[in-house]
């Protein structure tokens, strides 16, 4: 095929056209297809390496998010891409999860799926077009995936469904629901909503399903057109003859191993049964190639037998290994406060899964910077997931946040988003961290239900308690079961892994992988119902430790507090060159910032600071009043008619000379006071036509005792001088707006 020989197909799906395009860029990857919507264009490639000896799929998929694509450069110090970011681990995971399954038995030759954003418009966003391209360049190529799968997004926007919806109004969406299946079913289901119901739900997957199914034909015709021989593989076959030699002789003990409910003592009873079979029918002889091949054999019969005699227990015979009835979930245990040091802490415990999560609280200036290629420049709310190797007793690397990791937390982030107050409310960001102690089963789904008590735990004024659950399927011919709170065993050999979280409302956040396509309708809505009925029981084992946020935060959290000063007093606040909210900023151990509207921001250790800080801040902003107090009051000139005493930054009073020593005359101010004396005094004056403020000594017995009306009426006692050059009393070149404002945005 030469240059200029590109093969194009298309389909249009939500009123705007998909494209995929073969034969121009990266001719040398097994199969190569650029797919388009808009301005947004992604490559992605498909190449078969070499064959490996392994018993599992070599599958590697990875998106190469560049900068360039949105024309950014990246805001790392090398200014290069380093490491995928979680938008594109989420969208590796995306691609993998409904491929995965497709790929046939027996192929071990080494895979990968790449796929790098080339145009990026912001109105399309390129991780749905990257699930389908990946899946077009496979249709291509010569790796044997006999189906294609098509991904749509499905968002409801002011009460209707939207296809494919426009990237800015992302954030504005009831529900966001990614969608990824064949012609025939629905194989994987992301979704993050606001409290939408299961009806909802399904509706959006009826929706996307008929869209998924003119994007599989068009990939189906680009194959027809351009598409190589597939290359042929032997599935792996079972001995049926040993498989039914191992059933007549370890059917019994393995089908006893396999009901012991405790997870541990179960794997290691069937691993006993396993090497008895291995012993009796791949004993060790002289020809190693040859016991290698046999213990293979053994391993594969006996694996199979025992998928087989679990599957139909709980299919056919209804019952669930640890033997709960379908609906029914582990016992659950709830605490808060585990952790006394911290904002905000809780243990959640179910079966054997247990989640420990801890909320952290900070400052708006940590919040998180968003280096990758959507819209989004920060985030101020964050869910982080830990799942060390002790977690499932055993011992491991522990190098960083596995892509399973990072998946699992953004899908309890999802879930607990829609229930975290705005800045405006509660003007702090906040992270979770979940650290999973045990694991049998859903920890992803546990994370959500102790990161949520956690957060109450530390005050945060969540709308809603949220819960989650695992849904499971074992479907055997015509007989299947959907089931509750799903353990470690039946996630592993079920047909559907199904997570749903949220609030008794509704659900905030949804995941979904079906690995058959026997899932129908009528079996996601009794998962869903069934789902709901598990949130609502969660939610009330969870009240019961924790029943709603607390009213006041830790005291070791950092205290916000936001209030609203006279644009006009600004300057007075920040001073000379930001002298003044610098030397604040000191004396409080605080942070402030200031915008143009007024806003002051106040940032302290503690809730004492916090408000000896705003006292501060308003004694300097605060228009003076009859009756208001200045204890420290400074002295900055005498004349012969009294002394100018500054009250605040910018703002100076007048004391009277027949009021510096109470009850007596004097000669001169100074046989009194001198400047830089700390004086007590109070308004008793206010004359805005002259710009005066008159002062009275607070000791004066005149004042003592007075309200604002009765101190107006005993005066200064003098009308005092002409208005003074500078009108120190309000303002002047020491406050109002002059001088060097320095920095809107001054901090300590």
């Amino acid at each position: 095929m030469s240059m200029l020989e590109v093969t194009r197909v298309s389909a249009e799906v939500g009123g705007n056209e998909v494209s995929f395009e073969t034969g121009k860029l990266a001719k040398q990857a097994s199969g190569s297809v650029v797919v388009r919507a808009g301005d947004t264009m992604v490559l992605c490639t498909a190449t078969a390496g070499n064959d490996r000896d392994v018993d599992f799929l070599p599958l590697t998929v990875d998106v190469e998010e560049r900068h360039y694509a949105a024309g950014k450069i990246p805001g790392s110090f090398f200014r290069r891409e380093a490491r995928a970011g979680e938008k594109a681990t989420l969208t590796a995971r995306m691609i993998d999860r409904p491929l995965r399954p497709l790929f046939p038995k027996g192929w071990h030759r080494e895979t990968q799926l790449v796929s790098t954003p080339m145009s990026v418009d912001h109105v399309h966003p390129y991780d749905i077009l990257a699930m389908n391209g990946a899946s077009a360049a496979l249709a291509i190529s010569e790796i044997p995936v006999a189906k294609h799968v098509g991904s749509v997004r499905v968002g409801k926007l002011d009460g209707d469904f939207v296809v494919n919806p426009e990237e800015e109004t992302h954030e504005e969406l009831d529900l966001d629901l990614i969608v990824a299946g064949t012609d025939e079913a629905i194989l994987m289901v992301e979704a993050g909503a606001s409290g939408v119901s299961e009806q909802d739900i399904l509706d959006a997957l009826d929706i996307a399903h008929g869209e998924i199914k003119k994007l599989t034909a068009a990939m189906e015709e680009l194959a027809q057109k351009v598409g190589k021989e597939k290359i042929s593989v032997e599935a792996p076959q079972v001995d049926e003859e040993l498989l039914s030699s191992i059933k007549g002789s370890h059917g019994a003990k393995l089908d006893e191993a396999t009901q012991i409910q405790a997870k541990l003592e179960r794997q290691d009873a069937i691993d006993a049964v396993e090497d008895e079979a291995l012993e009796q029918y791949a004993p060790a002889g002289d020809d190693q190639e040859a016991d290698r091949e046999r213990r293979s054999e053994v391993k594969a019969a006996f694996g199979k037998l025992e998928k087989d005699t679990i599957r139909r227990r709980i299919a056919v015979d209804k019952k669930r290994p640890d033997g709960r009835a379908s609906d029914e979930i582990r016992p659950i245990e709830t605490e808060v406060d585990i952790a006394p040091r911290t904002h905000g802490s809780a243990l959640f415990t179910r079966g054997e899964t247990q989640i420990f999560s801890v909320v952290a609280l900070g400052t708006t200036r940590m919040d998180m910077k968003v280096d990758n290629l959507g819209l989004q420049e920060s985030k101020t709310f964050w869910h982080h997931y830990n799942f060390p190797p002790y977690s499932v007793g055993e011992a491991g690397f522990m190098r960083g946040p596995k892509r399973r990791d990072i998946g699992h937390g953004a899908l309890a982030e999802r879930a607990l988003q829609p229930t975290i107050p705005d800045l405006d409310k509660f003007p702090y960001v906040t992270r979770v961290v979940s650290e999973t102690l045990e694991s049998n089963g859903s920890s992803s789904m546990g994370s959500v239900c102790a990161s949520s008590m956690a957060l109450q735990a530390a005050g945060v004024p969540v709308s809603a308690p949220v819960a989650g659950v695992a849904m499971g399927l074992i479907k055997e011919g015509d007989d299947y079961v959907v089931l509750t709170d799903i353990a470690g065993v039946e996630d592993h050999l079920g047909d559907m892994d199904f997570k749903v979280a949220g609030s008794s409302d509704g659900i905030t956040a949804l995941q979904m992988d079906i690995k058959i396509t026997g899932v129908t309708m009528e079996i996601l809505t009794d998962a869903l119902e069934q789902a709901r009925k598990g949130r609502l029981f969660i939610l009330e084992r969870m009240a019961e430790s924790i029943d709603g946020p607390r009213g006041e935060l830790s005291q070791y959290a950092p205290r916000i507090t936001t209030i609203h000063i006279d644009p006009e007093k600004i300057g007075a606040l920040i001073g000379k060159g930001g002298e003044t909210i610098r030397s604040i900023s000191e004396e409080f151990e605080a942070q402030i910032d200031v915008e143009d509207d007024g806003s002051v921001r106040v940032y302290a250790p503690t809730g004492q600071l916090v408000e000896a800080c705003v006292a501060k801040i308003e004694s300097i902003t605060k228009e003076a009043e009859i009756g208001d107090r200045y204890t420290t009051g400074k002295v900055v000139k005498t004349t012969n008619f009294g002394a100018f005493v500054e009250l605040t930054k910018g703002t100076d009073g007048l004391l009277h000379i027949s009021n510096v020593k109470p009850g007596e005359r004097v000669g001169a101010v100074e046989d009194v006071l001198s400047s830089g004396d700390e004086i007590d005094v109070t308004v008793v004056e206010i004359d805005k036509e002259r710009g005066r403020i008159g002062l009275r000594l607070t000791e004066d017995p005149d004042v003592q005792g007075k309200s604002a009306e009765e101190l107006a009426k005993v005066g200064t006692g003098d009308p005092g001088p002409p208005r003074r050059d500078g009108n120190r009393g309000r303002g002047g070149d020491r406050g109002g707006r002059g001088g060097d404002r320095g920095g809107r945005r001054e901090r300590r």
